[in-house]
């Protein structure tokens, strides 16, 4: 499956941005889809990730109360985030697995990424 992630942007801090996930194909039921992000100089961390058959939802410590995981339709997968941070810059991926996991290694199909970019 590929996936094509959309919706980065500049934004002030504060402010929201609704990122969108596109699946090439209907995503399987047995699928988690999960965001992570990479700021520069850092390692790819998880953000949020939502188990595809039942809607259930996990998200990292920093996202909590911020961001959302939802499923939009059958091939799509979003994330609003608001209020944003000039700490949330990064790009941010999409990527599709099998396992409840947060490592990013569980995750067999990624995105390309979307840039984030958050002013003070």
């Amino acid at each position: 499956v590929q996936l094509q992630a959309s919706g980065g942007g500049l934004v002030q801090a504060g402010g929201s941005l609704r990122l969108s996930c596109a699946a090439s194909r209907r995503i399987y039921s047995s699928r988690v889809m999960g965001w992570f992000r990479q700021a520069p100089g850092k390692q790819r961390e998880f953000v949020s990730r939502i188990r595809w058959s039942t809607g259930r939802t996990e998200s990292a410590e920093f996202a909590k109360g911020r961001f959302t995981i939802s499923r939009d339709n059958a091939n799509t997968v979003s994330l609003q985030m608001n209020n944003l941070k000039p700490e949330d810059t990064a790009v941010y991926y999409c990527a599709a697995g099998t396992q409840w996991s947060g490592d990013r290694r569980d995750y067999d199909y990624w995105g390309q990424g979307t840039q984030v970019t958050v002013s003070s």
